[in-house]
């Protein structure tokens, strides 16, 4: 302890001051009175914390008295002057995962008993500082205005206090309140591999330790997807199996070469310009397949796409659908009851059905006899002249390049001469001729008998004299011998019959003549002679009657 004079401060024993801290006045002896002070006097109520944390770390407090017979009731602890919620029973507490909010002046407040006597004491304040074990991310963005479908990145940029540098961070990246990706993980980045009008919103990210002691969350950044209209749309025909069969699939494909998005593709029929098909998806094509075409799907087609701007229509497409040739018939034309060497005979074959060209052949017990094609569709003939070896069986075959189609067999068979058939039909023409040459002779005789007659009666008027001229006789003179006869040239026949060209003899030209009554005698040389057709055996010579 330290003395000093009237004016001075004097230090005092510590047992002597702590009770009355601060600056007092004491007598002493014949000094007089002198000021004292307690130089190093510990304090009745401690509190014992931490001066410095990093956040996550916990706060101890222990609020202590000094060694005495004075027992402590409650506790009191504050932070700036608040009271701290904790149990006032308690002399020591803790703050969990501290944060920079904790950070502040400490204190403590106790009330003790000695006995029946009552106490009531505060600490010293005492300062606690937090410090950041790793600063606020910060999210950045690759591109903030990016095209459908084009890439973004995002990072979550942040480190750990250097002090703290071992400690282990995870991150995770939010739109609009929803994790991204496959939520938290040790990356600060984030790749996306398209982004799309539907990817436009509020992005933020946030980071911890591995411990999860300590989060933080970055500002918020906007990100607004900018969309492509469609253009160029492309309508085309798939066909797995190359042309457009009946039967088969039909694959129509639209395409644009640009657009981005979910794009609306739609297929149309020009005839009713209604929608055959309708496809919402994100690619720059789509596909229609009708997997049974018919014939009746043929005509012209388009196609349009939209992505919310102005819709796209495509050029007209033709779908032409080639069906398969059917079963052919084969029928023989111009054939009598019963075919006959040399007979000529038509073969026709015609698919009912069936897309031109077709080509078809003609066989003869599977031998080729003839292929001809037909671009315009229907069916096809040839002429075939018959011999003895065309008996057999005959089939065609149609072919469109969609598979081959067989006529059913039909047969033929192939009789007889060409000699044969004409003498029957010689035959049929000489019993005509006879039945009509009988009728002719008898005409003759009654002319000539009735002429005879009338010359006997009337002298004025003689008979007429009846010539029979072969065909085949230049004149008539030559047929009757008779060259001496006037001017029977230029007489008109009464009657003319020429029959069939196979026949070698056919009807004779019969002229009147009024012979000179001088000529009886040339009248009976012209009827002895005798008249006969080339033939010989149909008609008798003709004799006059002599009375």
């Amino acid at each position: 302890m330290r003395s000093f004079r009237e004016g001075q401060v004097q230090a005092v024993e510590m047992s002597q001051c702590c009770s009355s801290p601060g600056p007092t006045r004491l007598k002493t002896g014949p000094l007089g009175w002198v000021r004292t002070a307690c130089l190093a006097c510990p304090d009745w109520l401690t509190l014992e914390a931490p001066s410095v944390v990093f956040e996550g770390d916990s706060i101890d407090l222990m609020c202590q008295k000094k060694k005495d017979w004075w027992k402590i009731q409650t506790v009191v602890y504050y932070r700036d002057g608040k009271q701290l919620q904790f149990p006032d029973n308690v002399s020591g507490v803790s703050i969990p995962h501290a944060a920079p909010r904790d950070g502040g002046q400490y204190s403590c407040s106790a009330t003790a008993r000695k006995y029946f006597l009552p106490r009531s004491k505060s600490s010293r304040s005492v300062g606690i500082e937090v410090l950041e074990l790793f600063p606020r991310p910060v999210l950045t963005v690759s591109s903030y205005r990016p095209t459908e479908g084009s890439p973004v990145t995002l990072t979550c940029e942040t480190r750990p206090s250097p002090q703290r540098s071992n400690v282990q961070l995870q991150f995770c990246f939010f739109r609009d309140g929803k994790a991204l990706g496959s939520g938290w993980s040790s990356s600060p980045e984030l790749r996306v591999p398209a982004m799309w009008t539907e990817d436009s919103g509020s992005y933020w990210c946030q980071a911890e330790t591995a411990t999860l002691t300590v989060r933080k969350q970055s500002l918020q950044s906007q990100i607004h997807v900018q969309r492509v209209p469609v253009s160029n749309v492309s309508l085309e025909i798939w066909a797995p199996r190359g042309p457009v069969i009946e039967g088969g699939s039909l694959v129509l494909l639209c395409s644009v070469a640009k657009g981005t998005g979910n794009i609306t593709f739609s297929w149309h029929r020009e005839t009713t310009r209604a929608s055959v098909g309708r496809k919402t998806q994100r690619s720059l094509s789509a596909e229609l397949e009708v997997p049974a075409v018919q014939e009746g799907d043929a005509g012209r087609y388009y196609c349009r796409a939209d992505n919310g701007h102005d819709p796209v229509q495509s050029r007209l497409l033709s779908v032409r659908v080639r069906s398969p040739v059917s079963h052919p018939v084969l029928t023989l034309r111009e054939l009598g009851p019963q075919a006959v060497v040399g007979d000529v005979v038509e073969l026709h074959c015609e698919a009912q059905r069936g897309s031109p060209p077709i080509l078809y052949r003609f066989y003869h017990e599977n031998v080729t006899l003839a292929n001809i094609s037909v671009p315009s569709g229907g069916g096809a003939s040839f002429n075939l002249s018959l011999t003895a070896e065309h008996s057999g069986n005959y089939s065609c075959e149609a072919d469109n390049g969609l598979g081959a189609q067989r006529s059913e067999v039909v047969p033929l068979n192939v009789t007889g001469t060409v000699g044969c058939r004409r003498d029957h039909v010689t035959a049929r023409v000489l019993g005509t001729l006879c039945g009509g040459l009988g009728f002719i002779a008898a005409a003759l005789l009654c002319y000539y008998w009735s002429h005879k007659i009338a010359g006997g009666r009337s002298a004025p008027h003689a008979p007429s004299l009846l010539f029979l001229r072969d065909a085949s006789s230049a004149n008539p003179q030559e047929s009757t011998q008779a060259g001496s006869l006037p001017d029977i040239e230029e007489l008109q026949p009464d009657y003319v019959n020429v029959g069939p060209i196979d026949v070698e003899v056919v009807y004779s030209q019969v002229w009147s003549i009024q012979p000179p009554e001088d000529s009886a005698n040339t009248r009976r040389m012209i009827l002895d002679n005798k008249v006969s057709w080339t033939s010989g055996e149909f008609l008798p010579h003709l004799v006059p009657h002599r009375p």
